[in-house]
């Protein structure tokens, strides 16, 4: 029998489990949408109906359980979010990257487009919508060579350009010291992120002040190394690359940090220069850099909804700026579009949690508007987050549908999410599983904006279908697609269009998104460390400005 489903406001009472249908959704909304639904018996006898029925190993048809009001929210939301709706944001993205040069990434008029596009949206559903300021590096210019000197116990100086250069964002000075290695990994672990160097302040144990830090490139942003290190009394650092293939050079990137935290010299080197560095221990050096650095600002865009239980937060992102070279569609205009649908559908709806959602610049750059948002909340604030969802490039032309691995049951690369991530990972891999689809995991590998919310202990988990990797037989076999190609061979390019975008991955996957906003927004048991619930109240001001108006 279908669950009754009464047409008025919907009140959740989760001891009661009752979820009924508010005016503004469709009639029949809970019933089967033309697709049947496949269920297995503990006999492995496949059985086909809606979600609120089975079958008996006998043939029998029996009541089923009843629905929890996960099940009935998750079921419903999925339906309101359709792939058509999807495709309108997509459209406007793409609308306005061709009004904009081609491009939304930072500091652009693409991004401030977008912007405005996704928070008017927002605020005409009705959510109490902040656009954040945040500042960050905008100009880098090298006034001089770096200069690093190894003093003792083999003085000599290490060529700039293929053994030590800048790190994009730090500031002028000098000095000199002691080397003290920070957790290195020498020789390196077998996958790019293998090692976590000054990733956190316990690895700065016993650091003598007066030092310079050694650091080694791999799953957090540098400035967070650098941060760390400055805090433990480092007066100079020197991080060199991880030293995988691929990663044993001298490359460009940024140490910028949107407050003053990272105020000491700072030089990046080749893998063979650290590992020359790192041995003797009694290693001294002279560090002096020469660089004049210009601020800007930009903003993430965040909502939250105006119920649920406010100390348990369930939040969800997608990072909406792009990289000068393009559109950035499927890079991640698939994720953020996918996030806007789900949260305009799911905006009527009362839920148990409260659930806030953010569109987050300046990923590109080092995953800066996120690790902003979450190191200015205050810890009371940041304890209200129960577990944080990512969906970062969600339409992949050759995709996979890959989950990440919260329990690093995968057994390689990064390590295992917070606790909580685990099951979190368990409630998409139930989605696809229900969809009869396979999926395969994807580590934490620091790379999208999971980074900063994993860093701070909460629980996280999200949905990825491919960069510039190359698809595997394996993958080919599970998903279709071609093996050995990139998943978006349009990746930070041009060509990363509306056209790069797949529609059979955007179907799916936005269901994915609305099916786990929906259960974990009514989850009475989160995942991750009780909470204690804390006063109701939005992040503080001083930490989000309304810019837009």
């Amino acid at each position: 029998m279908l669950l009754r489903i009464t047409r008025r406001a919907l009140p959740v009472v989760a001891a009661a489990a009752v979820l009924t249908l508010p005016p503004a959704a469709p009639a029949g909304a809970l019933a089967a949408t033309g697709q049947a639904t496949t269920a297995r018996t503990t006999t492995g006898l496949a059985t086909t109906g809606p979600v609120t029925a089975a079958r008996t190993t006998t043939g029998q048809s029996t009541a089923a359980q009843a629905a929890t009001p996960q099940d009935v929210f998750a079921k419903l939301l999925t339906h309101l979010v359709k792939p058509s709706g999807v495709a309108k944001h997509l459209d406007a993205l793409q609308a306005i990257a061709d009004a904009n040069g081609g491009t939304r990434a930072l500091d652009t008029p693409g991004y401030a487009a977008s912007r405005d596009y996704v928070a008017g949206k927002l605020r005409k559903a009705g959510y109490r919508v902040t656009v954040q300021d945040f500042p960050l590096i905008g100009a880098f210019t090298e006034l001089a060579p770096p200069v690093l000197e190894q003093t003792a116990p083999d003085p000599k100086t290490y060529v700039p350009g293929s053994e030590v250069g800048y790190l994009t964002g730090t500031v002028s000075g000098e000095a000199s010291g002691q080397i003290q290695a920070v957790d290195l990994q020498i020789p390196p672990g077998p996958v790019a992120n293998s090692s976590t160097s000054g990733c956190q302040e316990s690895d700065f144990a016993g650091f003598a002040a007066g030092r310079v830090a050694l650091l080694q490139r791999g799953t957090c942003p540098y400035y967070v190394k650098v941060r760390n290190a400055k805090r433990a009394g480092a007066v100079a650092a020197v991080i060199f690359n991880e030293g995988q293939p691929g990663r044993t050079g001298v490359t460009g990137a940024s140490v910028s940090y949107p407050d003053d935290s990272v105020s000491i010299p700072v030089v990046f080197t080749s893998f063979a220069t650290g590992a020359d560095l790192a041995d003797p221990a009694a290693t001294t050096v002279r560090v002096k850099t020469a660089a004049e650095t210009t601020k800007i600002v930009t903003q993430n865009v965040l909502a939250e909804s105006r119920f649920g239980r406010p100390g348990k937060v369930v939040m969800s992102g997608a990072h909406l700026d792009g990289v000068p070279a393009g559109p950035g569609l499927n890079d991640n205009g698939s994720g953020s579009a996918a996030l806007l649908e789900t949260a305009l559908q799911a905006k009527i709806f009362p839920t148990l949690n409260r659930t806030r959602f953010a569109w987050w610049g300046a990923e590109e750059v080092g995953l800066l508007g996120s690790t902003y948002y979450v190191n200015s909340l205050p810890e009371a604030e940041r304890a209200k987050i129960a577990l944080y969802l990512n969906f970062d490039m969600v339409g992949s032309p050759n995709f996979a549908y890959k989950v990440y691995d919260g329990d690093n049951s995968d057994g390689v690369g990064a390590p295992a999410g917070p606790p909580g991530s685990d099951e979190i990972e368990k409630t998409f891999e139930a989605f696809f599983t229900k969809k009869g689809l396979a999926t395969v995991g994807t580590d934490f590998d620091g790379r999208s904006d999971y980074g900063p919310f994993i860093t701070n202990g909460i629980p996280a988990g999200g949905l990825f279908t491919g960069a510039e990797g190359r698809k595997t037989e394996a993958e080919a076999a599970l998903f279709g697609g071609q093996a050995g190609v990139a998943y978006d061979v349009c990746y930070h390019q041009a060509c990363d269009t509306r056209a790069n975008v797949n529609m059979t991955a955007i179907d799916v996957n936005a269901d994915a998104v609305a099916d786990s906003v929906a259960r974990h927004s009514l989850d009475p048991d989160l995942p991750g460390p009780a909470l204690t619930a804390h006063s109701a109240s939005p992040p503080p001001a001083s930490a989000m400005k309304d810019t837009i108006g």
